[in-house]
């Protein structure tokens, strides 16, 4: 490649999944891990393969990804997540766009995602683009708690390869990620003021708007294609926007602040 690749990760106790996504990016130049404390073996993998790794205090998750990102010396990035896996068709799309020249600042990249081993096709999960591939500088991490994504105000393509999100292997990790992610969810709620004091606020977040997720997404959106795995799927996700708006309740109950 004519220009420089930077892979850019955080991790914590990520050694089921470490080792399966530095593999899918040796051929970059260089690889950059932000970790906050693991105490399994991720600090190991990484420096088999070579990582700049460091150590760090959480921050949240948008400004520990721009804190790796700052880190990065190469003329692009490529940002992971420490369960995705670049595909071989991915890692040759990649090298030839730096090898030719890209045109734009950053690129969205297609994500298959995976269920309980199933490639979950429908409901909204595919292609599932996400902004991951840019120049350096040219894109950065909303720092929020939770669903953080890459922004670019420059031109953005899209490429038509794909990576691999290995996200939720058993049901045990998939609920157990849910009620962390939920709990964050739920500061998010807090500080926009939507904490369901009212009846009828309550009623809408915490019934209503989890049912009409789960219709959406497995009726309209064809999320009943992927089986058993779709039906779990989407029904513990409702079940997830529920949990969410049920804690931001919880968290502010007998609180004086203003309430929808």
């Amino acid at each position: 490649m004519s220009l420089k690749l930077s892979v850019a990760l955080i991790t914590k106790n990520e050694e089921a999944n470490l080792r399966r996504t530095l593999a899918s990016v040796r051929w970059a130049n260089e690889i950059v891990i932000v970790d906050c404390g693991s105490t399994d073996r991720t600090a190991e993998i990484a420096r088999e393969f070579g990582a700049r790794f460091f150590v760090e205090e959480w921050k949240g998750f948008g400004a520990q990804k721009n804190s790796a990102l700052a880190k990065c010396t190469g003329d692009w990035v490529l940002a992971l997540d420490a369960d995705e896996e670049v595909s071989a068709e991915l890692a040759a799309e990649i090298q030839a766009l730096l090898s030719e020249g890209p045109e734009c600042d950053a690129y969205y990249l297609p994500r298959r995602n995976f269920f309980l081993g199933r490639w979950i096709r429908h409901g909204g999960y595919w292609p599932d683009p996400k902004l991951r591939l840019f120049r350096r500088g040219a894109a950065a991490f909303e720092e929020r708690a939770v669903h953080e994504t890459a922004n670019c105000p420059g031109r953005t393509g899209r490429l038509k390869r794909f990576l691999l999100h290995h996200a939720y292997p058993t049901l045990d990790e998939y609920l157990e990620h849910m009620n962390r992610y939920s709990a964050l969810g739920a500061q998010r709620a807090v500080a926009r003021g939507k904490t369901s004091r009212n009846w009828a606020a309550f009623v809408w977040n915490v019934y209503l708007t989890p049912v009409a997720t789960f219709e959406y997404n497995y009726f309209l959106r064809l999320g009943f294609l992927d089986g058993r795995e779709g039906l779990l799927l989407h029904l513990y996700h409702s079940a997830y926007v529920s949990w969410k708006y049920a804690k931001a309740w919880e968290q502010t109950r007998g609180q004086g602040a203003t309430y929808i």
